[in-house]
């Protein structure tokens, strides 16, 4: 998998949030400053290059969809994340969290309470 620029990041949000869509409703979703319609066609192509965005041909216009699912996406980033920042120890990553958002006690054990909660138990 291959990393996006801040803009096509931007695009993908959109696209997994709809989860397909012509050039223009990607605009529609966009920020403003609204960029030009060659520039977003211009990213959907690169995305296109790049194995994230498919799409289905209406005569000359397209309709986007997106090849690679966001839980996918955020999972390459966050390994990327551990290993070139933490050494690939999520508890030092961990760590680093709860001393930069300076967490009580308390609070580390309602998250450890969260996390135990969505980890669902394997079935050998």
């Amino acid at each position: 998998m291959k990393d996006l620029t801040k803009a096509e990041e931007q695009v993908m949000k959109v696209l997994w949030e709809l989860d397909q869509a012509f050039v223009k409703e990607i605009i529609d979703r966009l920020p403003p400053p609204k960029p030009a319609y060659n520039t977003v066609s211009t990213i959907v192509r690169i995305l296109e290059k790049k194995g994230f965005v498919g799409h289905h041909a209406y005569g000359k216009t397209h309709q986007y969809h997106p090849l690679i699912s966001k839980s996918a996406y955020s999972s390459y980033c966050l390994k990327k994340l551990l290993g070139n920042y933490f050494g690939g120890s999520f508890e030092e990553l961990v760590s680093f969290f709860a001393k930069e958002q300076d967490m009580d006690i308390a609070e580390l054990e309602a998250l450890l309470k969260q996390v135990t909660k969505d980890i669902k138990p394997s079935h050998d």
